[in-house]
């Protein structure tokens, strides 16, 4: 039976929440009650200003502005202009960490995750702790779990492109 993750699991460090939400199941409710299901294949760990690939890297402002917020809040934006890319806030108020969902088992790049799954701009800001549209689940499946190194942040330099904050699960 599938449990609905309680927000709180997201209420800790990212390097921690990250290989546990690889395996989860990622809920999106349509207003015609119609449920999309997706479970999570890969996901990447953004942490502080100090990560040269976290958005928070420049500091707070009007766009990163979620990251400093609450866990268990919804962060996504707009990439290259036309792909919409979901994370989910982390760890302490006003401590800027994210998870990027990278990958689905189906829906390989985290475009094509949100494009499947119906997910755009209007999440941005949603709370997990109280939302009946969009929600994670637990069936029990645990992965394998290895690292690679984050994708697409050339621009972080050697050590923030290289560190292995890539979490990724085995095939089911």
């Amino acid at each position: 039976m599938n449990k609905r993750i309680d927000p709180e699991f997201f209420h800790r460090d990212v390097l921690d929440a990250a290989p546990d939400l690889v395996g989860k199941i990622l809920v999106h409710r349509l207003p015609d009650g119609t449920e999309l299901r997706e479970r999570i294949a890969e996901v990447e760990a953004y942490r502080g200003e100090e990560d040269k690939g976290c958005h928070a890297a420049k500091g707070r402002t009007k766009r990163t502005e979620l990251l400093y917020g609450e866990s268990g809040i919804i962060y996504v934006y707009l990439c290259y202009g036309m792909h919409w890319l979901m994370n989910v806030i982390t760890g302490e108020k006003d401590q800027p960490q994210g998870l990027l969902l990278r990958a689905g088992v189906r829906f390989d790049g985290p475009a094509k995750l949100t494009k499947n799954m119906m997910i755009d701009g209007s999440f941005n800001g949603v709370d997990l702790r109280d939302c009946e549209e969009i929600w994670f689940e637990d069936d029990g499946f645990r992965p394998d779990i290895r690292t690679a190194p984050r994708v697409g942040i050339d621009y972080a330099g050697e050590y923030w492109k290289d560190v292995e904050w890539r979490f990724i699960g085995s095939e089911e």
